[in-house]
């Protein structure tokens, strides 16, 4: 799979999972720090784990809830993370970062 595929993929796939996966990071992040900090009780943060399970989608769509949103998540880090090494193999910046570095190995040692 070559790196336009790729990018096309993620561009593709992403307005699909960006909604599922912010909500479960708002209402997880906001189920802890509630608990947490303002040491609300379980029982009136517990809607908060209703969503960020996915249990309002029923006994037979949580499962699936769950497991797409994890695949959604990994399938953009990812992908995400090939493009962010292509990008910085391409870059001036890491070049000019890792000549010092290849210069001073290749040199020999002193006596």
């Amino acid at each position: 799979m070559n790196m336009r595929q790729i990018r096309k993929l993620h561009q593709t796939i992403a307005p699909l999972v960006i909604l599922p996966l912010s909500l479960t990071i708002l209402t997880g992040v906001t189920y802890r720090l509630a608990k947490s900090w303002f040491n609300l009780p379980r029982e009136q943060v517990h809607w908060l784990m209703v969503i960020h399970e996915g249990e309002y989608l029923g006994q037979f769509l949580e499962p699936f809830y769950v497991l797409l949103n994890g695949l959604g998540a990994l399938w953009m880090l990812g992908t995400g993370s090939v493009m962010l090494w292509q990008n910085l193999s391409r870059s001036s910046w890491l070049r000019q970062w890792r000549k010092p570095a290849e210069s001073a190995d290749s040199q020999p040692p002193s006596e």
